[in-house]
């Protein structure tokens, strides 16, 4: 049985301030909770609907039943299991490689996936504008499917950071070069904006090489692509060069 404590708590952090406050967030679903159990985050409590995850303590687990999952769950079909993990301190940002920026990300399921994005091509580093949103979120740590845990994600004053960096810059926009004639090279920033406005202005006066992915349809009248699925594409042309 979940306390009425442990109950507000637990869906107090869907919030980002309580999430801040404690410290905390939720992870559901087998998948997503195995892979950060097998990583650097702490778990602080687990919750599952029947005997799982043999090796988390007994003092850290307990089962419950189905309808007490359905009193904390952050999804609108509770899954078999939910966790909640300490948020870890932010790491400094790795500068070597590729980095991913993102100026005004604010659909989670799109941050979740561009996460798991970056980390089945080997990107260790997103730089994210304070206005994105968070990363902690339960519908991001539920996209990120466990990446979350092996790509580091830290949140800075963007504009200031582009302004300071020595790398090339690289930017997404309609009217940019054809990534598919490029050269590109194996370091970087590539910039990647938000889902309505794509770059924002004060973001594109650091832009050093705007890039963009054509349309190839004999109508042409696709206004644009989900940032998602636009950065698999630009990612995938990145890593050609490797």
């Amino acid at each position: 049985m979940v306390s009425k404590n442990q109950i507000k708590l637990i869906t107090s952090l869907v919030q980002k301030k309580y999430r801040k406050q404690h410290q905390l967030f939720i992870a559901e679903g087998a998948k997503v909770v195995e892979e950060l159990l097998q990583s650097n985050f702490e778990l602080v409590n687990l919750y599952t609907t029947r005997p799982m995850f043999l090796e988390v303590s007994e003092s850290k687990k307990s089962i419950i039943s189905d309808s007490d999952l359905k009193k904390i769950t952050a999804l609108t079909t509770a899954n078999d299991c939910l966790a909640i993990f300490r948020i870890p301190q932010e790491k400094d940002i790795e500068k070597e490689g590729l980095i991913v920026a993102l100026d005004d990300i604010r659909d989670p399921g799109n941050l979740g996936t561009i996460i798991r994005l970056c980390d089945w091509y080997g990107i260790s580093q997103i730089i994210c504008s304070e206005q994105t949103v968070d990363v902690y979120n339960p519908k991001v740590i539920q996209a990120t499917m466990g990446s979350v845990s092996r790509v580091n994600i830290s949140y800075i004053d963007l504009e200031l950071y582009l302004a300071k960096s020595e790398t090339e810059i690289f930017g997404t926009f309609m009217d940019g070069q054809n990534i598919y004639k490029m050269q590109l090279p194996t370091s970087g920033i590539i910039v990647l904006g938000n889902e309505a406005n794509g770059i924002s202005k004060i973001i594109e006066q650091q832009i050093k090489q705007k890039i963009t992915i054509p349309r190839f349809g004999n109508l042409q009248l696709t206004e644009s692509l989900n940032v998602a699925t636009a950065t698999a594409i630009v990612l995938s042309e990145f890593m050609r060069s490797y």
